[in-house]
């Protein structure tokens, strides 16, 4: 039974909640150059009526969801949603399937992306073989790939790894400022530590990019299409439109 008469957080609760603070304001100082680069890239898409493309397995996937139909988004991402590296079907088995060599080639021939696309590739460690195979494909068509990866995590295992990395492949590359192995707070008595990072900064930065995007193609006098909320007066029909651009080329819609 809950005590109701509790007043405050745990010492790890809070700890957890101030560092999750503290990380999303040091997004916008130490990561700000390499934010307005991927704004300019995803404005170019979003200009020439292209698409933006975001990808994660395993949790990592719940960010392409986050960009995706989402009130005050972008309507022109399509989110690359493979249900063998999700998590709901076989949990286990997906971890083995996004190290497996050979899908992301075929994920990337099924998107069969235009020549204005962009990638948004999501690897906390920078070490997924789908994200990277997927970058490699993307760059050999000549399209921009922005990195969301945990630079800490991505450095951890430099050493060990036999080929290069989300870190070394991107473009672009944005640290979500995560530690190795993503959760950061410890609790007493419990030997694992808990509190992951990169769902939180991987949403803030992926809403920042959009942001950035869209206020540069304005200024050169292009308004993207963006959703707005369903469960506000006129909200469906404000976006009728959208989902009518871009019904025939996101599969999702």
């Amino acid at each position: 039974m809950i005590d109701q008469n509790a007043e405050a957080l745990s010492a790890p609760a809070a700890s957890y909640l101030a560092h999750a603070a503290s990380l999303l304001a040091r997004l916008a100082d130490e990561q700000h150059e390499s934010l307005a680069v991927a704004g300019r890239a995803v404005a170019r898409t979003l200009m020439r009526d292209g698409l933006v493309h975001i990808f994660g397995s395993g949790h990592s996937h719940m960010l392409a969801l986050e960009a995706f139909y989402r009130a005050g988004g972008l309507a022109a991402v399509d989110p690359v949603l493979v249900e063998s590296l999700m998590l709901h079907g076989n949990a286990v088995l997906s971890t083995a399937l996004e190290r497996t060599a050979g899908i992301g080639d075929a994920v990337f021939a099924d998107i069969d992306p235009g020549p204005d696309d962009t990638f948004i590739l999501v690897s906390n460690s920078s070490r997924n073989q789908v994200a990277i195979e997927l970058a490699r494909a993307a760059q050999a068509r000549g399209l921009t790939v922005i990195g969301i990866l945990s630079r800490a995590h991505a450095e951890s295992t430099a050493a060990v790894a036999h080929s290069p990395g989300l870190l070394e492949l991107a473009d672009i590359v944005i640290d979500n400022l995560g530690t190795a192995g993503d959760a950061a707070t410890t609790v007493p008595s419990i030997p694992a530590p808990m509190g992951p990072t990169s769902t939180v900064t991987g949403a803030a930065i992926l809403h920042a990019i959009a942001i950035e995007a869209s206020a540069i193609a304005v200024a050169s006098g292009s308004v993207p299409a963006v959703f707005t909320s369903s469960n506000i007066p006129g909200g469906d029909a404000l976006n009728v439109e959208a989902v009518a651009r871009y019904r025939s080329r996101v599969r999702s819609l």
